[in-house]
């Protein structure tokens, strides 16, 4: 789904957003693709048709990837920050870092969409050591909708991140598209 997007209607193109929802578990439940446990806590390896093609790094996971290229984050940034998501993509050499906001009443993750570029360049910072790219998008809620959040999610683009709603296309991710059986027959 593009920005300002209403969701998927076919959930096997992307990550659906349902609050709690995460990588793991949509891409265990797609076809041709496998997810095993990685070597770290909360780290996963992606196959699809049985050719590993990511790695799946939750919150503390993510330290232990940098370790892996020598780059110790103390020397690069003051403080740790904890994806709730990220998958390095190896095809694409880079790093999709996925933050999950949902939201029901107004509270302080209003704000929280506002730092999007911050944490980017701190991320771009740890992982240009190791010649990795990275993108940086949120996965929204419809709450997020509401025309009072136009003007911070106008920011989110001109800073060059990303959000959806309810739904992030696995393309978006650098991840192949399982085929669906039926769009396949000419």
């Amino acid at each position: 789904m593009i920005k300002h997007g209403t969701g998927g209607a076919n959930t096997t193109t992307g990550l659906v957003f349902e609050g709690k929802t995460d990588l793991v578990t949509f891409l265990k439940a797609q076809k041709d693709y496998r997810v095993e446990k990685g070597k770290y806590n909360q780290s996963f390896d992606v196959y699809f048709k049985n050719n590993f093609v990511g790695r799946i790094l939750k919150k503390h996971s993510f330290y232990k990837f940098l370790e892996e290229y020598n780059i110790n984050w103390q020397d690069i940034i003051s403080k740790k920050l904890l994806p709730d998501d990220s998958i390095f993509v190896i095809v694409k050499n880079t790093m999709y870092i996925i933050e999950c906001k949902f939201q029901q009443i107004p509270g302080s993750v209003d704000e929280k969409l506002q730092t999007c570029d911050f944490k980017k360049k701190q991320y771009q910072k740890l992982l240009s050591r190791a010649n990795i790219e990275v993108e940086y998008m949120y996965l929204l809620s419809d709450w997020f909708k509401d025309s009072k959040y136009k003007d911070v999610l106008d920011y989110i683009i001109s800073v060059r991140c990303q959000y959806y709603f309810e739904y992030i296309p696995l393309k978006k991710l650098g991840l192949p598209v399982p085929k669906d059986k039926k769009r396949s027959i000419k």
